[in-house]
C-alpha cells in the first residue's frame, strides 16, 4: 500500500443485497463505469461476498460489497447466505436491489433497520418493466424506504443513483480521525516503533502509516524512533514533543522515560476510537481486576496472519494476563471474520486494533459484547492497564 492510497477499511461500505440475478454485479458495474464484478445470466455467479475498491465521484474513496443472492438454496446456498450476513455487519450504507415486489428481502430489510444502516431501494431492470413509475410508488409504502428505478443494462437513472447514494453517507462519516484533538499544526509528535516481527523487514504495520499519513495533513513535524532509541532521540530534540506516540507493547519504558509535559498513547489506544468505541473498552477493562484462574477471556484478532513467537495477541498478552491472574486462566482466540455469536460463556473479550477492521465491524462487535453483558476491550488499554497507567494515558 502506497501512502497515499486510502486502506480498504477507512472507506465506505456500500453493501448490495438482493436475490439471485436481481442485478447487483451489473449495477456495481454501472456505478463505476467498468467492469468489476463478474456478470453472468446463469443464477448464483456471485459466492462468497466480493470486495471492490473504487473512487466514487461525489462519495469519495468506497467499497462494494457485491454479495451472494438472499435466495440461495440448499446447503452450500445456506452458506453463502451466511457469508452475505456476515458482510452486513461490515455495511455502512445499503442497497436493497429488487426487480419487483419483495418476499426474501423482507427479513433482510428488517436487519438493516435494526442495525440502523442507512438504506435505499433499487429497482432494477427498470427497462423491463411495464410500468416502473407504479411499481416504484408501492415499494416506498411496502418498504418505508426511499426508492429509485434503474436500468444497469441501458444506464437510465444511474447518475440518479449516484447523488442518492451521496444523500444517504452519514454527514459525519469523513470527519473522524486517529489523533483527534490530542495535536494541531505545528505540534511535535514523536512515534515510538518497534519493529519486531510482526513489522516484515522494509515496512511499516498500517496503524503506523495510518498515523503518519495523519499528522503530515496537520502539519504536524513528526519523529520517530525504535524503543531503544527513545533516550537519544529525546536528547536530540529542542524541545518535548507535545505527544508521544507508542506501541503499546512498550507501555512502561516510554513512559519511564517520557518528559512530565508530553502527553502520552499508543497506536492501539487511538485506534481504539477511530475504529470503535473508546468508551466501552475503557470501561471494559475494569473486568481485569475482577478475573480469576476459573475466568474465560477470548482474544480476537482482525488479521488472520500466523502468530509468531513475539506475537502481541497469542504470547504477550495471555503471558501477562496469567502472571496477574494465574496459569489456569482459560484463552481462547478467534481470527478474521470468525467471532462466537454467544459470547456469554467469557468474562471479558480483548480485541485487537482492528486496523483491518472497518468501524462498522467493530462497533458492532462491541454492541454484541454488551447487548449479552460482556466486557470488551481492546489490546492497548489492557496493556495500559496491565502497566498501571492507563489513567495517565490520553486518547482523542
Amino acid at each position: 500500500m502506497s501512502i497515499q492510497s486510502t486502506p480498504r477499511a477507512s472507506r465506505l461500505h456500500i453493501g448490495l443485497f438482493g436475490s439471485r440475478n436481481a442485478g447487483k454485479s451489473s449495477l456495481i458495474n454501472a456505478l463505476t463505469g467498468q467492469e468489476i464484478s463478474l456478470v453472468s445470466p446463469v443464477a448464483g455467479t456471485t459466492t462468497d461476498p466480493v470486495y471492490k475498491s473504487f473512487e466514487l465521484q461525489g462519495v469519495g474513496p468506497v467499497v462494494f460489497i457485491d454479495t451472494a443472492g438472499l435466495d440461495d438454496e440448499g446447503d452450500l446456498g445456506q452458506l453463502r447466505v451466511e457469508k452475505t450476513r456476515q458482510a452486513l455487519e461490515k455495511t455502512d450504507l445499503a442497497l436493497l436491489v429488487l426487480t419487483g415486489l419483495p418476499r426474501e428481502e423482507l427479513p433482510w430489510l428488517d436487519l438493516l433497520k435494526e442495525k440502523k444502516i442507512p438504506t435505499l431501494a433499487v429497482l432494477n431492470k427498470r427497462d423491463q418493466l411495464e410500468n416502473p413509475e407504479a411499481l416504484e410508488g408501492t415499494l416506498r409504502e411496502t418498504l418505508g424506504l426511499p426508492v429509485l428505478a434503474v436500468s444497469a443494462a441501458t444506464g437510465e437513472n444511474i447518475p440518479a443513483l449516484r447523488q442518492e447514494l451521496v444523500k444517504l453517507v452519514p454527514d459525519d462519516f469523513w470527519d473522524l480521525t486517529i489523533t483527534g484533538d490530542l495535536v494541531t499544526e505545528g505540534d511535535l509528535v514523536l512515534l515510538v516503533m518497534p519493529q519486531d516481527l510482526q513489522a516484515p523487514k522494509g515496512r511499516l504495520i498500517l496503524p503506523q502509516v495510518q498515523t503518519i499519513r495523519e499528522l503530515l495533513d496537520k502539519k504536524c513535524p513528526v519523529m520517530s524512533c525504535t524503543a531503544d532509541c527513545l533516550e537519544t532521540t529525546l536528547a536530540a530534540l529542542a524541545k518535548p514533543p507535545k505527544l508521544i506516540i507508542t506501541d503499546s507493547q512498550v507501555f512502561p519504558l516510554v513512559w519511564k522515560a517520557k518528559p512530565a509535559e508530553s502527553l502520552l498513547t499508543s497506536f492501539s489506544i487511538l485506534f481504539a476510537g477511530y475504529k470503535g468505541d473508546i468508551r466501552a473498552f475503557l470501561e471494559g477493562a475494569a473486568a481485569l481486576e475482577t478475573l480469576t484462574e476459573a475466568s474465560r477471556v477470548l482474544i480476537a484478532e482482525a488479521c488472520a496472519h500466523a502468530p509468531t513467537q513475539e506475537d502481541i495477541g497469542r504470547v504477550k498478552i495471555p503471558n501477562l494476563l496469567r502472571k496477574k491472574v494465574g496459569q489456569g486462566l482459560t484463552i481462547d482466540f478467534v481470527r478474521g471474520a470468525d467471532f462466537p455469536e454467544d459470547l456469554s460463556p467469557y468474562d471479558l473479550v480483548i480485541h485487537c486494533g482492528a486496523c483491518m477492521f472497518n468501524r462498522r465491524h467493530v462497533l458492532n462487535r462491541i454492541a454484541q459484547a454488551e447487548g449479552q453483558k460482556v466486557p470488551i476491550c481492546n489490546y492497548g488499554v489492557v496493556l495500559a492497564a496491565l502497566a498501571g497507567i492507563l489513567d495517565k494515558v490520553c486518547h482523542a
